[in-house]
């Protein structure tokens, strides 16, 4: 028999605290249930909704209860920590979704990025092709140094541009997902220019040292990360997480994508102007096999 908790009561948790969950029993604490405060885990336990509990007292939960395991060492932990070839990714979103724990559900999806899409199924014979460009580009600025003591002051900047076309489009959102713009109001993910058009076109201006980030901001340029998932192992659990490395030039960047396209199948099929200089590339083409 279960039992809808009253006002009385809600204020009598205390640690430490069972829950049944879909028939799975987990003991933990207030602290942890609670570690996001606004998911519905965390309006449960500080008695802004009403639990209900079964006829030996646990505090029931109609979820699955295999999957609320690692929903439940993420609270305590902060990391999304899954075993090698877990499964039930699908699952364990719905079931974060429906507990509404919002840096869970960025986590399964950085997870989900990193999982290579050709585990997934993914077209033979699906092409890349990439033009790059670099311009160098003077730019002039005044270096304040009091109310009205200015000093001009002349640097270089060098803007970086990539055409990409791609038949993949799976491939075009990982990319997506991969690589983001930094501007003064944090990092921002890239988006086609078309997506009915496959192409993607990435515009970046990595920030000199001379040339001071007040004024880089003012010109409105942008730099380009990427993200590198960092697996640990430990007690047969996988622990991801990600960093975020700054490109500062073109080799840099097609590094990565190489990188990023070589795990998903694809082989380096024309290089120009010199194969043996592919960093050093102008166009790329790449094909899936």
């Amino acid at each position: 028999m279960l039992n809808l908790n009253d006002n009385s009561n809600r204020n009598s948790l205390q640690d430490p605290i069972t829950l049944n969950v879909g028939g799975e029993i987990y003991t933990t604490t207030l602290n942890t249930l609670t570690r996001c405060r606004d998911s519905m885990l965390g309006a449960m336990f500080t008695g802004q909704i009403p639990v209900l509990r079964d006829n030996r007292g646990n505090v029931f939960i109609d979820r699955d209860g295999k999957v609320f395991r690692y929903i439940l060492n993420y609270l305590r932990s902060s990391s999304l920590d899954l075993p090698d070839g877990f499964s039930e990714l699908a699952l364990l979103w719905r079931e974060a979704d429906f507990f509404q724990i919002c840096p869970l559900l960025e986590e399964i999806r950085r997870y989900e990025a990193s999982v290579p899409l050709s585990l997934r199924g993914g077209p033979l014979g699906a092409m890349i092709m990439i033009n790059v460009d670099s311009k160098v580009r003077v730019l002039h600025f005044n270096l304040r140094h009091g109310p009205e003591n200015y000093e001009l002051r002349t640097c270089s900047v060098r803007a970086l541009t990539v055409d990409l076309f791609c038949t993949w489009r799976a491939f075009l959102a990982l990319l997506c997902e991969r690589f983001s713009y930094r501007t003064s109001q944090g990092l921002t993910s890239p988006n086609p220019c078309n997506p009915r058009q496959n192409r993607l076109k990435l515009e970046w201006v990595p920030r000199p040292n001379e040339l001071p980030q007040d004024q880089y901001d003012k010109q409105r340029y942008r730099g380009l990360t990427v993200s590198n998932p960092e697996v640990t192992q430990s007690d047969g659990f996988m622990t991801m997480h990600w960093s975020q490395c700054e490109i500062t030039d073109m080799q840099g960047f097609v590094e990565e994508l190489l990188k990023v396209s070589l795990a998903e199948g694809f082989k380096v099929d024309l290089v120009t102007p010199d194969p043996a200089e592919i960093l050093n590339c102008t166009s790329l083409r790449l094909v899936k096999s």
